[in-house]
């Protein structure tokens, strides 16, 4: 029997041209505190909200994108990473340990999306998933891929996701709603042929314009005015100062 976190987002994971000042951004707008993560010889910081940690970061090296990634919990790493191998995604990381933690790899998806596995020691506290937003926690995963159709079959038979609502959205086709094992939607597939395939992390905020205003202020880039979602709440894209996309999700406090 599959665990609580199987098929579910855990960790989000920062690569950036100047990772120190890509902390100080994200600790203004989301509330983060950085420590080191003890990793020998990398600089790797867990950024943390309330006490909780949400993310890590480092430095972006030779080769590597500037961007986010998001990793997805497994049971069984081994078997999930040669079912995805098989499947048609490559290996940008084989599987390794993480001391203390567990093991992880990254992959990239047969439509060109990176994405992370993590399997967690028997013994590690394992992450609580929020019931609804808290302010600086990641809430929201958007494929933006070429074919979202075939995407959503790979990664439904990886991990037991199933289909949710579809909403059509016009000029843009249809987004369609992705729900883990166990039910609770926690993301969404379109596709986007206006650039390379994707996961977009949205981020909880308590006030929306509130962010917007903090993402301008600490010098990044708003990519599209704060607009309502079904259910509510208030999103927007942006660009950290050194161009990574991130969005941001929340409730809007001005009437």
């Amino acid at each position: 029997m599959a665990s609580m976190l199987n098929g579910k987002f855990v960790w989000y994971e920062l690569t950036s041209p100047d990772v120190a000042a890509a902390r100080r951004f994200y600790g203004d707008v989301l509330g983060w505190q950085v420590r080191d993560g003890q990793i020998p010889g990398l600089d790797y910081g867990l950024m943390s909200a309330a006490g909780t940690d949400i993310a890590g970061s480092m430095q972006q090296e030779a080769g590597m994108p500037a961007s986010w990634t998001p990793y997805i919990c497994v049971d069984d790493i081994d078997a999930v990473f040669a079912g995805a191998v098989q499947a048609g995604a490559t290996s940008v990381m084989p599987v390794s340990p993480i001391p203390n933690v567990g093991r992880f790899t990254i992959m990239v998806d047969p439509q060109g999306a990176p994405f992370g596995l993590i399997e967690y020691a028997a013994d590690f506290p394992k992450p609580a998933i929020p019931a609804h937003g808290i302010h600086g926690h990641g809430w929201w995963r958007e494929l933006h891929t070429s074919d979202y159709e075939k995407a959503f079959a790979f990664y439904g038979a990886l991990f037991g996701w199933v289909k949710s609502n579809a909403m059509d959205m016009g000029p843009m086709g249809v987004y369609q709603l992705i729900a883990p094992e166990g039910g609770g939607d926690n993301g969404g597939m379109l596709n986007d042929g206006s650039r390379a395939p994707f996961w977009l992390t949205y981020f909880w905020v308590t006030d929306i314009d509130v962010a917007h205003d903090a993402v301008t202020a600490g010098g990044g880039t708003v990519v599209n005015r704060p607009m309502e979602v079904p259910g509510g709440a208030w999103v927007f894209e942006g660009r950290d100062p050194q161009g990574v996309t991130f969005a941001l999700v929340g409730d809007r406090k001005k009437k």
